[in-house]
């Protein structure tokens, strides 16, 4: 975030070269995820197996993003953020992240149903955006803007075990991703009140 000046070859503030800190503006999509209830649960359980379980959590989100083209920008707590459109984009980044979403949602329930905790559910929210892009960055700080925050917000009203979007992101995936209206919901740090829709399937091959 430091000012560089405009023939300077590093940064004056940290040293790192210009060109690994130049800063890009893209459209990509952004999913958030977290589980429901999860600090009641860590609350009710033995602190290994509250890790054990989180430690297979965030396993599975990693390989399920990556598998869909994502990239996992970071985790905190319970919650998963990743990204497609960064490094490289592609036409069907959106239908990529609802399918990862989709797929994260079914696996966590899997493995609540493995591990005795009944119930267990994640939510996601899925927006696409424009973002600052940090070039040369690897996973924790490659973007930042409102789709970031929107897609967070969205997470946070989804229902247990769903995948909510945005209107862009839907319009972008419903070619191959059936919908059902969740409403529109006043979202923090939104002026209006913002439509919002539940993925149900995907009905297409990529």
């Amino acid at each position: 975030g430091a000012g560089v000046a405009a023939a300077a070859r590093c940064c004056a503030s940290c040293g790192q070269a210009v060109s690994v800190l130049s800063a890009a503006r893209r459209v990509v999509t952004v999913l958030c995820a977290d589980l429901v209830g999860f600090t009641t649960l860590s609350e009710s359980r033995d602190h290994e197996e509250t890790r054990e379980l989180l430690t297979r959590y965030f396993d599975d989100a990693r390989r399920i993003i990556g598998r869909y083209g994502g990239t996992v920008e970071k985790f905190i707590g319970d919650a998963v953020m990743a990204v497609w459109g960064v490094p490289t984009s592609h036409e069907d980044d959106a239908e990529l992240a609802v399918r990862a979403g989709l797929e994260l949602v079914t696996r966590v329930a899997d493995m609540g149903e493995d591990v005795g905790v009944h119930g267990l559910a994640a939510r996601v929210g899925v927006v696409t955006g424009e973002v600052a892009v940090t070039v040369g960055a690897e996973q924790q700080g490659m973007v930042a803007g409102d789709a970031v925050n929107t897609a967070s917000r969205v997470q946070s009203v989804a229902g247990p075990g769903q995948v909510w979007v945005d209107e862009t992101t839907r319009l972008l995936s419903s070619g191959a991703v059936t919908y059902a209206d969740a409403g529109s919901h006043q979202l923090k740090g939104k002026a209006d009140p913002m439509p919002l829709w539940s993925a149900r399937a995907v009905v297409a091959a990529r």
